[in-house]
């Protein structure tokens, strides 16, 4: 009985004294994975919200118009959950490409698996504009 006390002592006293060390390590991962949800601006609500957000963004800065942001579609195949996304932008083809660049490079909201340009005219005004459906895939 005396010595498993003992035992049991022993075992807390150890774990008390790497409590320092650990606490340490503890903090450092904390900061990592901060700067990792910082850098990939996870740190905000739903990965759609955050996506709708960087997309309107990116839409202000570039002269583009969001038209159509769905709700995204889910499948799962495997125990893997894949969200599609889709949503139209209109402007010029540079501007669309560059988007289209930024988002699937720069960010980790996953892959762009189709964009589909099409020239629209607007029949009031005579003139026309391209206008690009867009559709990405996110697992997780």
């Amino acid at each position: 009985m005396a010595k498993s006390t003992y035992d049991k002592l022993l075992k807390e006293e150890s774990y008390y004294k790497d409590a320092p060390k650990t606490l340490s390590i503890l903090k450092q991962k904390e900061r990592y994975y901060d700067s990792l949800l910082t850098k990939y601006r996870l740190n905000e609500g739903s990965i759609q919200n955050i996506l709708l957000k960087s997309i309107n963004e990116f839409a202000v800065e570039n002269n583009l118009k969001v038209n159509s942001f769905l709700e995204p579609h889910y499948f799962t195949d495997q125990d893997l959950m894949i969200k599609s996304y889709q949503f139209i932008l209109e402007g010029d083809y540079n501007s669309i490409i560059n988007f289209v660049y930024q988002l699937e490079q720069k960010t980790k909201f996953g892959e762009i698996i189709n964009v589909n340009f099409e020239k629209k005219r607007n029949f009031r005004t005579g003139r026309d504009y391209l206008q690009a459906v867009i559709i990405l895939r996110s697992v997780g």
